[in-house]
């Protein structure tokens, strides 16, 4: 079965985006991909497009003025109420507040005086925060917060006001990539790329030979050159390889919010299981794209990062959940 994306009704989601409404907004842009801003929208256009003030962002360096920009509604959600007593370990999805927005990562480490280190995967880069600079990752889903709010928040419909200075978010000394033995000629890598419409993606290669500066020209094993006459080789750093993640062995069944790869268009795709269906089959949703496909049990795989020569398997993205997703 060919999967279908899922689109969502827009005069629903268009009822939560009235004017004067506190919102954070994601954006497309290279380089803040995984991010959310705070903003209010100014008005509602046509085509489920708004134009929306940010809080944080101005206009330029030398403006006084906040940024304003049009943006289409799959770009927003409501503001994330402020939550308190939240505790984090290692492996939890968390956003973390840094360059006045909000960064998607997880807990790689658990450090002392309510420090935690931060690996985001955008950037493929680790940084300490304190504890008051982070908060529990949730995505907006179907009109839902996933996973659903520990605690209901009288307060008004404000952002939370973390400790704004970047001065306590510092590069992990250990923030460099892992260049294993494994990566010699011959050997069998994934590749990612930071091109667009592919973020989030592996694709499987071959390492013909090893260049300066680690760097490598690798071979795909699925992909054709723009001639479709032979396989496409590329030179890649050794930020965007790793060697194949070790089998995780899933005999049975994925569990709801499961994070996973999805074997898809050649390549393996993150994205959450957001439906058990029957059959072996499962509903998931990619955050890159903001879209749902359904996929068979034999195309998937529990999601790994390869951070610093490890893998590292982050917690589950919520282990409470409803019948309501």
């Amino acid at each position: 079965m060919v999967p279908k994306p899922k689109t969502e009704g827009a005069s629903g989601s268009a009822a939560f985006f009235k004017p004067g409404t506190v919102v954070e907004v994601s954006s497309e842009d290279e380089g803040f991909r995984g991010s959310w801003f705070s903003g209010t929208i100014i008005r509602h256009l046509a085509s489920d497009r708004f134009l929306v003030e940010y809080h944080n962002l101005m206009a330029d360096d030398k403006s006084s003025k906040h940024l304003r920009e049009i943006l289409h509604m799959r770009q927003l959600r409501p503001i994330l109420p402020p939550e308190t007593g939240q505790i984090f370990k290692f492996g939890d999805e968390v956003d973390a507040f840094y360059n006045d927005g909000w960064w998607e990562g997880f807990i790689t480490e658990e450090l002392e005086n309510d420090r935690f280190a931060v690996y985001f995967r955008a950037s493929k880069e680790q940084l300490v925060f304190f504890k008051e600079q982070l908060r529990i990752h949730r995505e907006w889903f179907d009109h839902k917060w996933v996973p659903p709010l520990q605690q209901k928040n009288d307060e008004s419909n404000e952002a939370a006001k973390p400790d704004e200075s970047n001065e306590a978010a510092k590069p992990d000394e250990s923030n460099e990539a892992a260049k294993p033995d494994e990566f010699v000629q011959g050997a069998i890598v994934e590749v990612s790329s930071d091109e667009e419409g592919f973020s989030g993606a592996w694709f499987e290669a071959t390492i013909v030979e090893a260049k300066g500066n680690d760097k490598f020209l690798v071979e795909y094993q699925t992909l054709l050159a723009d001639d479709d006459s032979n396989l496409l080789r590329e030179e890649i750093d050794v930020f965007h390889i790793r060697p194949p993640p070790p089998n995780t062995n899933v005999d049975g069944q994925f569990n709801l919010l499961d994070e996973v790869d999805a074997l898809y268009n050649d390549g393996w795709w993150v994205g959450v299981i957001s439906k058990v269906l029957a059959d072996s089959k499962y509903v998931i949703y990619f955050r890159s794209s903001n879209e749902e496909l359904e996929f068979h049990h034999s195309h998937l795989r529990l999601h790994q990062d390869w951070i610093h020569g490890k893998w590292v398997m982050p917690s589950k993205v919520c282990t409470v959940f409803t019948e309501t997703l």
